[in-house]
């Protein structure tokens, strides 16, 4: 019996997508719910599984075809099972080197002259992207060479949600900077026991989040939207947390952020992290939100501008946490400082009102104590 793989229902914010890699090839063997093959939308990565034990009988929808919901991918012959033996191997001469066991052909001959491939380019070399190399005519030692591979949907997609929200926004920023030294001496005295009751690591992504939300409070308009000639007041804290993947920039959304504890924060972090690292985040997972974290401070940002998330109002930016000197009653100290910068839609929020929403989250950073007293 025949079954077709096809493609699933796509949320209606979606148009289509594109076929990123499959994971098997016809004749291969496949289990109920084994993944057989990598959809990639505008906003994530959606797997398709099989429905049935059996093989595969063929491929229709080959790597990079465009693909709408209910099309036809493959299908399954149900039931059935792969041939145990595997064609025999061409025999290799014992002269040869262990690598002419490996198919000349997996690479593309003009790739194959780079000394050395980026990450990006392996993969796309690997999921069958079509791959574009320009060399030098001397293919002698020191040869210039280039490769082009084409954008990936996600790519593009944040590409064109930046620009437009340069285009469509008054983006202003506005800095500051915080003193840590009583967090970190607050993680260094709990660490070990918050990690073994709740089974995470006290970061500092809970703190921020809780300053952002009782900050958020005192001034709505930084959590307020603005559609078409109307602002749009959220009576929620639904907070963004950027994360870098090897395919781009993903915002999971941590909803109601301001009902969970420091630990209910710290693992949806960690949830999420794991998640886009997999390319297994759900469109709800991703979509929403009425502000966003950045913390560009783990790839070594000593200070930066970010770009607002559409159709949020504001985002703020986390860094790099330094020792440097600082006065704190006439004495010169050496304290671990952070440089914060929010940006902001000078339409929807006045300056006077985003420095104080920004002073208000370095006070409650500076002292977490006013964190559990709300004050």
């Amino acid at each position: 019996m025949t079954i077709e793989i096809k493609v699933p229902q796509l949320p209606e914010s979606v148009a289509d997508a594109t076929i990123l890699t499959w994971h098997k090839k016809p004749g291969d063997a496949v289990k109920r719910d084994e993944n057989l093959v990598d959809l990639e939308t505008d906003k994530v990565v959606i797997e398709v599984p099989a429905v049935t034990d059996g093989i595969l009988k063929d491929i229709l929808k080959t790597n990079g075809t465009k693909v709408n919901s209910g099309e036809i991918l493959g299908n399954i012959e149900a039931g059935k099972v792969a041939a145990v033996s595997a064609p025999a191997a061409a025999p290799v001469s014992a002269s040869a080197p262990a690598s002419t066991s490996a198919p000349a052909a997996a690479v593309p001959p003009k790739v194959a002259e780079a000394t050395t491939l980026s990450p990006s380019l392996r993969r796309a070399v690997a999921s069958g992207e079509k791959v574009l190399s320009a060399t030098s005519a001397s293919s002698s030692t020191g040869a210039r060479t280039e490769q082009r591979v084409p954008m990936s949907r996600l790519r593009a997609r944040v590409a064109e949600r930046l620009l437009a929200a340069q285009h469509n926004s008054a983006i202003l920023t506005t800095f500051n900077e915080v003193n840590l030294q009583a967090i970190m001496d607050l993680r260094a005295r709990y660490k070990d026991q918050f990690e073994k009751l709740h089974n995470v690591r006290l970061g500092f992504m809970s703190f921020f989040t809780r300053a952002v939300v009782e900050a958020l409070k005192r001034f709505p308009a930084v959590n307020a939207s603005i559609d078409g000639s109307d602002i749009v007041y959220h009576g929620y804290y639904d907070i963004g947390v950027a994360v870098s993947t090897d395919r781009g920039l993903v915002v999971p959304v941590i909803r109601d952020a301001d009902q969970l504890t420091l630990a209910e924060i710290e693992k949806k972090v960690a949830e999420y992290g794991k998640k886009a690292r997999d390319n297994q985040l759900t469109m709800e997972e991703i979509t929403g939100g009425t502000f966003t974290i950045t913390n560009g401070g783990v790839f070594g940002s000593l200070l930066s501008t970010p770009i607002l998330n559409p159709p949020q109002s504001a985002i703020l930016g986390m860094h790099k946490i330094e020792e440097r000197p600082v006065v704190e009653n006439g004495q010169i100290v050496i304290r671990p400082m952070m440089y914060l910068a929010m940006s902001y839609d000078h339409r929807m929020i006045d300056g006077k009102e985003s420095v104080r929403f920004l002073v208000t989250v370095k006070e409650l950073l500076e002292d977490p104590s006013r964190l559990l007293l709300e004050i």
